[in-house]
C-alpha cells in the first residue's frame, strides 16, 4: 500500500496528543498533525502513531 491510505483508516485515525485530524502526504508517506506540528511515519501501509517516532515540522 505504498503511497496511500485507504479513506477508511484516514476517517478514524487521530493525532494521540491533540486527538485532532491528520491528512496524509504522499510523497513523504507521512500523516501530519497541523495541530501538534508533528508527522508520524506511514511504513509499508501501517501507520506508527507513537510520539516517539514522530517528526517535528
Amino acid at each position: 500500500m505504498s503511497g496511500s491510505l485507504r479513506q477508511e483508516l484516514l476517517d478514524i485515525l487521530c493525532c494521540p496528543v491533540t486527538r485532532g485530524p491528520l491528512r496524509y502526504d504522499p510523497e513523504a508517506e507521512e500523516l501530519i498533525s497541523d495541530n501538534a506540528g508533528v508527522a508520524y511515519p506511514v511504513c509499508d501501509g501501517v501507520p506508527v502513531m507513537l510520539i516517539e517516532e514522530a517528526r517535528k515540522l
